[in-house]
This record gives structure tokens, sequence and C-alpha cells, in this order.
């Protein structure tokens, strides 16, 4: 893996960190690929994918831009943690994973927690020559300590 490749996946991360942080829509929508999906398992240890759900289905800009802005409108980020835990990308440099470790946590203004906690796997396309987009993320999963 070239460091330009391993830098990139790192920028991606990184912006979409920098998009939560910001509640910044636009910044987040940059992320996504067109084809994008987003399954999630019901809760953070349904490792067993037979229960997860589809919610958003394929990436629609529209749907997915009024989704976040509900979010953003409805709720204030007490906090948002994010450490790369490590990245892989293909030989050919033409697809890639980040595992991120997140811990976000959102306070709705009737001062309900709505927390993401949990282990990401990010599967990155490269798109042309030099652009990275997100093509699939599992919802966040939590893992028994080793």
């Amino acid at each position: 893996m070239t460091q330009g490749a391993r830098s990139e996946i790192e920028e991606i991360v990184d912006r979409e960190t920098r998009a939560w942080d910001t509640q910044d829509v636009e910044l987040l929508l940059s992320v996504f690929h067109h084809q994008m999906v987003w399954p999630w398992p019901p809760e953070p240890t349904s490792h067993d994918p037979i229960g997860w759900v589809m919610p958003f289905g394929r990436f629609d800009e529209r749907r997915w831009r009024e989704n976040w802005e509900e979010l953003f409108r409805t709720h204030d980020l007490v906090h948002n943690r994010r450490t790369i835990v490590r990245i892989e990308i293909s030989a050919e440099e033409n697809g890639a994973f980040a595992v991120v470790d997140v811990d976000t946590l959102w306070r709705s203004q009737a001062g309900d927690d709505f927390h993401w906690l949990g282990r990401a796997c990010k599967i990155y396309t490269k798109v042309g020559a030099s652009t990275w987009k997100m093509i699939s993320q599992v919802g966040l999963l939590l893992y028994p300590l080793a």
C-alpha cells in the first residue's frame, strides 16, 4: 500500500468526522458514492446479519440530506470521538476499507440521548483516477474485548 492511498483514505474518514462535528450536510454527502448502501444491525451486538435492516436504501441525495438535516435540527452533538483502527487497501489501489471506532453522542431537545457506539467497517471505492467514495458501511457493532 502506498502512503498516498493511505493518506487519501485517512482524509475521507477525517472529512466525514468533520462533517458530523460541524453538522455540515454538504460535506457529509461528499463522502458517499452514488451507489452507497448502509445496512444496520438492530443492536450493536447483532453480529449475525440475518436480522440487519436497510433503513436508508441506496444513496439518494435528497432523502439522505433531509434525514441528516432533521437530525441536526432536533439534536445537539455532545461529543464525536472517532479513531481509525486499521486501513486496508487492495493491491490495485482501487478498493479499501477503514475500521473506525465511533463514540458519538447526540441529545434531543427533549433531553433524550441518541448514542452511536461501536466499530464500523467503512468500505471505499476509487472513482476515476483520484477520488475515493464510501460505497458501503455496516452500522456500528460492539465486539467483545479479546
